[in-house]
Parts: structure tokens; C-alpha cells; sequence
């Protein structure tokens, strides 16, 4: 049992004890993370203190802290429990990671009033602060009873648990059966214990208990059923001294119950000062023995000493320092609780309310578990700290806070803003069915203008069906109307621009969507306000291409957007085809984004520059924003983002000839979108399907694929995609009636698209004609394509080259085919695109020429992750500055520089920029 020393504690464990051995002695080199699983009294506890014993006599720190059922509404308990012997070291880190480390403990100010929650500088923060440490001595943490830390420590420590790489930093973390955590997805190793074998567990017994009754022995095997808690607390309760025998052995009482009946009856017996500062230990959140002993005495109407714990010292249900009263095992807090009264349960709290005078969110946590019936006083203060816990980067603790809020709240008037903002944040964190359980309860209640405007908003969050959607689309107008009318522009905004996007993903007919553009243009706000422009990219792409392009421009010329704004711009840009605009924008906004610890929006923002760059085939941005994208949405369960990332990452392999990477980045993109509806994302996948086909040489199979974007009657159709299509449809249709089909749909997408200058549509649709025209059309046709400003599009100007030199020699001007067939190759070759490089070479020595000298590219050698790293060093960053970039520790950074080095044909990092070529 935790607390006990004692040679009896691992009987059995040999082998689950090795497993620990090999963790540690492993460390110095490589970084692990293991979760120990079991029962309650299995022995969880006993190894993990026996995992860092053996760490610190192997001169490791080792850093240590426990979940207790109490703590799960304090952000960061656990992770101050953990860091509080290093926050001495804190102000050598970086002031924006040491702000915001500290103001999670609440030991500096929380970020101003607009400024994003910092959970990932906080993660960012911690890793750095252990990795310096590790720099000196191997660090080991060990968590008990992770299933009851705060939500906020447990995603720091996943954060880390997954960038252990080259750290010599080792994660233990204790987990009762039965408590799925955030832990689970990280796929960690696990170490499960059973039931000790019947010999072990009759051995552990007759090490306990000697000379125990052959009936009584028996018995207390069959009641412990292997668990070695119960092997040591059993015999005595059986003998009859501690609770009724035929209560311990009932099969009908789960294992568990009976050991905490165990506990409970060791209570009666004890001085009611003791068992009153027992209570007041359960119930609290820290144990801190000066808050305890004032609150026992607060109870207790007198003063109650250290010398009252005493008796549970001796009884071994807990043990006692100067500084902190620990209960021996989770089950004797519980058994403490269990036998207290309600009455008693809440003046413990009561009394731990007055003593915490100065730690507002603790005290009000005690006030609320203190009130018997509801009192808005303490809603306020519950709403406070929903605010504050929000500032410091943690969400769920703010949900819990104002869940409570609700149940303990008298006004009615606040009632639904509090529901509200419950269901805002159970969005932002994912949980769907809290977000509608909560919506739910808002139904029935009396709600104002913007009330109403704002579970309109959210219960969009939760719609996953936008086919259908024009009954949904005129409430979204006629909401962002009334807010407006209301004075909140900002909320009608955020309606329509919901609206917009709704009309994108599946189109409403344009009087439909024109009515959503004229309700965003009657607002007041400015022309360049990043939302309007965003409205119009989306519901009217095409009709409004023009206007929206001439702002991009003018905002482009101006600056001054933050992060945000050009991830709104960013994102409105490829929804309208601006690829050469949204390149910047996005850019702009990862940077703003991955300094500002807004890794969820970054990863939104990467999937969209991913989309850029395949375009483009830009494999020294495209893949590393790949990789980087679909790490941080899988961390952050973002599946729609996931599937967007999966889908550039098949675009991109397949130019490049990797075609069973493509394929299986595709399939697995595939599964995401049948999981999380979204016309967009299915008709990207169709597109992408076509590319693979293409790059395999199976034109029809690409044709039908891409064909599923064109049919109105298919779930992939999707009008605007059409123009990003269309280049792959008109290079798959090489069959007389597949070659009919795409002139028809080219011709549609002529008179839809006539208004649009963005440049990508008319490239586009310029490659398309070129490709589709009849003999007698086809040379003007190319001439017109090709004397389009293609810089910015090497891919499609390769292409079309490689389409032009086959036609022209097709009709027999070999001499003339041999020119645009060689550019095309040599641009190929450039790129990387093998398939068309292979292609374009076959119909050169068709033409009579032979030779073909190309090497591989950098990018070739070298992973994306790689790939990223050593652009960035080779502008001159340290590894530090790197890893603050990418959330990684410099440790890290430098583990993959010492790999990339080999690979370049390089012995240093100055001679990183001349081997990338960052000044060509």
C-alpha cells in the first residue's frame, strides 16, 4: 500500500518491475512513456515508487505528483505538483513561455483581454524547462492516479509524452481501470497488472499474516482474488475485528467496496477531532497540513493540533511531514468520505472555504461543494473563475466552473448566458454531445435578440448535414439580420460568414447566395474587414471574384492584419481560386499563429498552404506544412482538418511518383470524410484520385473520378471545385466521348466563371481549352495558354508544354514538338514530378532525341520534418529558436541536424543555405 514501506509490496511483480528497470536504465538515451494500469490496490503505486527509487539512486530527478478526485477543477494542480521544485528556473526561459508557466500557477498576471489561451506556450514552456534539466541528469516523472488530474496537466503531459524523442526524459503515469484519460490516443506503451497468480498471492498472505487458520486462510484468498491491497487488509476485517465477515466476503459487494468498508470501520473507533480532520484532508484539494488543521479547527469549534492525526498515523491510514497530510491509498480518502454524513461532508467544506482566504478559485470551488441549495452568490463567483480559468489556457476547468454556476444559479436572466457560454466552450473542446445536451436546456427559456442569435451560431457548431441546407441558410440571414438591427455587427458577421461558407461547400442557387452577400454588405463595417471579405469569397466566388481580388490586393498594400485576419483571408483566398494571394496571407498566419501558441487554428491554416503549395508543387513548403499540419490536427482531434492534410499529402505524392503513399494517404483521407460530412473535402478526394490515376497512366480511371465533381446527381459534386478540376479532367479525356463531356462542362464554367480575374481560374480554364480544342482550334488555343504569366504555376506550364510538344508531334512537326517537350522535361525534372518527367521523356525519344540528365533533389534525401528543420537553421536560427517554432525541445532540433548533415553531404550548418540554395 502507498505510504508502507515494506518488502511485501512487489511479491509477484518480477516481471512488471523489469519492464521499469529497462525504462530507466534506457533512459539516458531515448525517452519513453509508460502507463501502469490496474485495480485499485493491484500495486500501481508500489511500482511506480520502486521505478523512481532506483532513478534517483541512479542519480536522476525525479519529479513526481499525484491526481486526487478533489483537484480536477484546478487548472495546472497537477502540473505545479510536478514543476514546483523547478519554478526557481523558470525566469531562464523565454518571458513569453516563463508568463505564461507562471500565470498558470497564477504567479503572474493572466494574458490581457483579447489575447489567446496559452496552453501550448505552457506545454512548450514545461518541455523546456525539463529538457534544460535533462541536459544535466536524465529526468523521470512519476504520475499516480492520472485519471484524476485537471484536464489542463493532462494535455501538457500529452503534449510532451509525444516529443519524447531524443530526451532523456521518462513519463510513468499510474491509471486505475475502469478511467479512460486523454492519455488512451497517444497509443503509449502500456503495462497492465492482473491479479497476482495463486501462488504469489497465497505466498504475499503468509508473509503478512503467518499461521493464519487453514478456513480463515482460504477465505481470505477467495475474498482478495489475487489483489495484494486486499491480502493485507483482509485478515483482520475476516478475524471480525473490523467489519462484519459475511459483509468482506458477499460476492454480491465488488472488491473495492469491501476494502473501503475495511478503512471505514478502522474510523469508529478513532477521536472525533481525528476523524474530523480526516474529513476535512478528503476534502480537500491540497493537504496542505496548516489549511487542514484551520479548517479541522474551524469544524471542531476548537483547536485541533497535529497530535489528533496521531491515531491514523498509527492505523496506517495516513502518514504525516511538517508540510502535508497524504492518505495511504485513494480508497482511504474514499472510505472517509463514504461514512461522513451529507451534513458533515459540507461544513467540512464550509470550514475549508474560510480557510483559504486569498485563493479565490479554490475557495469558491470549497463554497459551491459547501452550498446545499442554490445561492447566486457563489454562481458569480463560480463565473470568475470560469473567466480566469479560461485566461490561463484552460477551457475544460471553465466548463466544469459554470456547469456549476448553472445548477447553483437563482437568476433566470443569467441563466441562458450561462448555458451559452457552457456550450461554447464544450465546442471548442470538442464534446458535441455536452455542446447539444446543454443547447437542449437552453430551448425553453425566455431569450433576448442576441440570445437567440447566439444558439443559432452554436447549434451550427454541431450541424454535420449541408446538403440540404436552404432552410438553414435563410435562419442564418434573418438571425445575422436581427443581431444587426440589434447592435451587435460583429455577431451578424459571424452568422453569415457561416452562411458563406455553407453556400461554398454546396451551392444554394444565386439568388440564395446573393442574398447572403447583400446582408453582409448592408453591415457596418469596413470594406476590408477581413469576415466581409471572407463572405464574399465564399458565397459568391466567382460573381464577386473581382471585388474580392482588388481587396486582397489593397490589404496586401496596407499590412497591418494580424494572424487571425490572415487566417481569415488566407482561407477565403483558395476558396475563390487567389492561390498567388492566399500564399502570403497563409503564411503570415502560421507564423502569428505558431508564436501565439494557437496550434488549432495553425493547423487549419497549414492544411490550407498545403493546398497552395501541391498546386504549385512546392516541395520545400509543401511538405513540411504537410507533415506539420496532420501531426498538429491529429494531436488536437481535428478529423476534417486531418482529412485536408491527408489529401495535399496524396496530391503532392503522386506528382512526385510515390503512388502508394498517394493511395494510401487518399483511402485513409476517404475514411475521414465519410466519418465528418463535407462536400469539399469528398470532392477534393475525387480530384486527388484523378491526379493519382493520371500519374499511373490510366487516363479513363481519372476521368471517372474526376468526372463525380461534374455530376450534379453525385454527393462529390461541388460548382466552385469544378475550376480546380478542370485541368485534370481535360488531361484525363483522351476517349472522343470523355473529351465531348469535359468541352460541355468547360463551356458551362466559361460563362460561370466570366467575372472572376483571379488568376488560378484563368489558367485554368486557358490549360482546359488548349487541351479540349479541335485540330483546327489547338494551336491558338496553346498560343493563348502559354502566353499567360505562368511563373507562379510551374506545374501547369509544364504540362501544358508536355500537351503541346505531343500535339505538335502528333501532326507530325517533330522538329517543332522537340523544343516545348524539352522545356517541359527539364521542368519536370526540377519539380520533381517523376510520372510527367517519365512522360515527357518518352515523347522526346519519339521525336528522335535521346539523353536526360537529372539528379535527385534535396528534398528527396530528406524527411518533411527534416526538410523544415533545415530551412530554418539555415536561416540562421539557433536550435532553440527552431524548437519554439515547431514545439519541439532543442534537444530535439539538434538530434535531427545530426541526421540531416549525412544526408546533404554536409559536416556543418553553415553550409545549410548553400546547399538549399535559399538565395536562388
Amino acid at each position: 500500500m502507498a505510504g508502507r514501506t515494506s518488502d511485501h509490496d512487489l511479491f509477484g511483480r518480477e516481471k512488471e518491475s523489469a519492464v521499469l528497470d529497462a525504462l530507466v536504465a534506457g533512459l539516458p538515451e531515448e525517452g519513453q512513456a509508460v502507463v501502469v494500469r490496474g485495480a485499485p490496490g493491484i500495486g500501481k503505486s508500489a511500482l511506480l515508487a520502486r521505478a523512481a527509487d532506483r532513478a534517483e539512486r541512479s542519480g536522476f530527478t525525479v519529479l513526481s505528483a499525484s491526481g486526487v478526485e478533489a483537484e480536477t477543477h484546478l487548472p495546472f494542480a497537477g502540473l505545479y505538483q510536478l514543476t514546483r521544485t523547478m519554478l526557481d528556473r523558470v525566469p531562464r526561459l523565454p518571458p513569453v513561455q516563463a508568463d505564461a508557466l507562471l500565470g498558470a500557477f497564477g504567479m503572474a498576471a493572466p494574458p490581457p483581454a483579447g489575447q489567446p489561451p496559452q496552453l501550448f506556450l505552457i506545454a512548450l514552456a514545461t518541455l523546456d524547462l525539463l529538457s534544460e534539466a535533462a541536459g544535466r541528469a536524465p529526468v523521470l516523472l512519476v504520475v499516480d492516479d492520472a485519471q484524476w488530474l485537471d484536464s489542463p496537466t493532462v494535455d501538457v503531459l500529452a503534449f510532451m509524452a509525444r516529443r519524447l524523442g531524443a530526451e532523456p526524459l521518462g513519463m510513468l503515469f499510474g491509471v486505475r481501470d475502469g478511467h479512460p484519460t486523454p492519455l488512451d490516443p497517444l497509443g503509449l506503451r502500456e503495462l497492465r497488472l492482473p491479479p497476482l497468480a495463486p501462488g504469489d498471492a497465497g505466498a504475499l498472505l503468509d508473509a503478512v499474516e503467518p499461521g493464519l487458520d487453514p478456513p480463515l486462510r482460504h477465505r481470505v484468498l477467495d475474498a482478495a482474488a489475487g489483489n495484494p491491497l486486499a491480502l493485507i487488509e483482509l485478515p483482520a476485517a475476516l478475524r471480525g475485528r473490523e467489519a462484519p465477515a459475511a459483509d468482506l466476503t458477499s460476492s454480491a459487494i465488488p472488491l473495492t467496496a469491501r476494502l473501503e468498508q475495511t478503512f471505514a470501520a478502522r474510523l469508529l473507533d478513532l477521536p472525533s477531532d481525528t476523524r474530523g480532520a480526516l474529513l476535512v484532508a478528503a476534502s480537500d484539494d491540497e493537504g496542505a497540513l496548516g489549511e487542514v488543521l484551520a479548517a479541522a479547527s474551524a469544524l471542531a469549534g476548537s483547536d485541533v493540533s497535529p497530535d489528533a492525526l496521531a491515531p491514523a498515523v498509527e492505523l496506517g491510514l495516513v502518514t504525516v511531514d511538517h508540510h502535508r497530510i497524504r492518505f495511504c491509498h485513494p480508497l482511504v480518502r474514499s472510505a472517509v468520505l463514504q461514512s461522513a454524513s451529507l451534513a458533515e461532508r459540507l461544513a467540512a467544506h464550509g470550514a475549508l472555504a474560510a480557510a483559504l482566504d486569498g485563493q479565490p478559485d479554490r475557495q469558491i470551488w470549497h463554497r459551491a461543494a459547501a452550498s446545499g441549495r442554490r445561492d447566486e452568490s457563489v454562481a458569480g463567483e463560480l463565473d470568475l473563475t470560469a473567466a480566469r480559468a479560461e485566461e490561463r489556457g484552460a477551457p475544460a476547468v471553465a466548463l466544469a466552473a459554470l456547469e456549476r454556476s448553472i445548477t447553483l444559479g437563482e437568476l433566470p436572466s443569467r441563466r441562458a448566458k450561462r448555458l451559452l457560454k457552457a456550450a461554447g466552450l464544450a465546442l471548442e473542446l470538442g464534446r458535441t454531445d455536452q455542446a447539444s445536451a446543454l443547447l437542449h436546456r437552453v430551448a425553453p427559456l425566455e431569450l433576448d435578440v442576441l440570445e437567440r442569435a447566439h444558439t443559432v451560431l452554436l447549434r451550427e457548431g454541431l450541424e454535420t448535414d449541408v446538403s440540404n441546407n436552404v432552410p438553414r441558410l435563410r435562419l442564418l440571414v434573418a438571425t445575422a439580420e436581427e443581431a444587426a438591427d440589434a447592435g451587435d455587427p460583429g455577431l451578424a458577421l459571424r452568422l453569415l460568414r457561416t452562411a458563406a461558407r455553407r453556400c461554398w461547400w454546396s451551392d444554394p442557387g444565386r439568388a440564395m447566395r446573393e442574398r447572403v452577400v447583400a446582408a453582409a454588405e448592408r453591415l457596418p463595417v469596413p470594406e476590408l474587414h477581413p469576415e466581409l471579405v471572407f463572405v464574399l469569397a465564399g458565397a459568391a466566388p466567382l460573381e464577386r471574384g473581382a471585388t474580392v481580388i482588388e481587396r486582397f490586393e489593397r490589404l496586401e498594400s496596407e499590412g497591418g492584419y494580424d494572424a487571425l485576419a490572415a487566417a481569415t483571408l488566407g482561407t477565403a483566398a483558395t476558396m475563390m481560386g487567389g492561390y498567388d494571394h492566399a500564399a502570403g496571407f497563409l503564411r503570415h498566419a502560421a507564423a502569428g499563429l505558431r508564436a501565439q501558441g494557437r496550434l488549432w487554428l495553425l493547423a487549419q491554416a497549414l492544411v490550407s498552404l498545403s493546398f497552395v503549395s501541391a498546386h504549385t508543387v512546392d516541395w520545400e513548403s509543401g511538405l513540411p506544412s504537410v507533415a506539420e499540419a496532420a501531426r498538429l490536427a491529429e494531436e488536437n482531434a481535428q478529423p476534417r482538418w486531418l482529412t485536408g492534410a491527408l489529401i495535399a499529402k496524396a496530391q503532392l505524392s503522386a506528382v512526385r511518383g510515390e503512388l502508394e503513399t498517394a493511395r494510401a494517404a487518399i483511402e485513409r483521407a476517404e475514411r475521414g470524410v465519410i466519418a465528418v460530412a463535407n462536400p469539399s473535402n469528398l470532392a477534393y478526394v475525387q480530384i486527388t484520385r484523378g491526379l493519382i490515376a493520371l500519374a499511373a497512366g490510366r487516363h479513363t480511371e481519372a476521368f471517372g473520378c474526376v468526372w463525380r465533381v461534374f455530376d450534379p446527381a453525385d454527393p462529390a459534386h461541388h460548382p466552385f471545385l469544378q475550376l480546380i478540376a478542370i485541368p485534370v479532367l481535360a488531361e484525363a479525356a483522351v476517349r472522343e466521348e470523355d473529351r465531348a463531356a469535359a468541352r460541355a462542362a468547360l463551356s458551362r464554367l466559361d460563362g460561370a466563371a466570366a467575372a472572376t480575374t483571379a488568376r488560378l481560374v484563368r489558367t485554368n480554364l486557358s490549360f482546359a481549352h488548349a487541351l479540349l480544342a479541335d485540330d483546327e482550334d489547338a494551336e491558338a488555343a496553346f498560343r493563348t495558354a502559354l502566353g499567360l504569366d505562368l511563373s507562379r504555376d510551374p506545374f501547369t506550364r509544364a504540362r501544358l508544354l508536355l500537351a503541346h510538344g505531343t500535339w505538335l508531334r502528333r501532326r507530325r512537326r517533330v522538329m517543332e514538338s522537340r523544343a516545348p517537350l524539352r522545356i517541359a522535361r527539364e521542368c519536370f525534372a526540377s519539380l520533381g514530378a517523376e510520372p510527367w518527367h517519365e512522360r515527357a521523356g518518352q515523347e522526346l525519344r519519339s521525336a528522335g532525341e535521346r539523353g536526360d540528365q537529372s539528379s535527385p533533389a534535396d528534398w528527396d534525401l530528406l524527411t518533411p520534418q527534416e526538410m523544415q528543420i533545415a530551412q530554418l537553421a539555415a536561416t540562421g536560427l539557433s536550435n532553440r529558436e527552431i524548437g519554439r517554432q515547431l514545439y519541439l525541445s532543442h534537444r530535439t532540433i539538434g538530434a535531427h541536424l545530426y541526421r540531416i548533415y549525412p544526408k546533404l553531404g554536409i559536416t556543418s550548418r553553415g553550409q545549410l543555405r548553400e546547399r538549399l540554395r535559399l538565395d536562388d
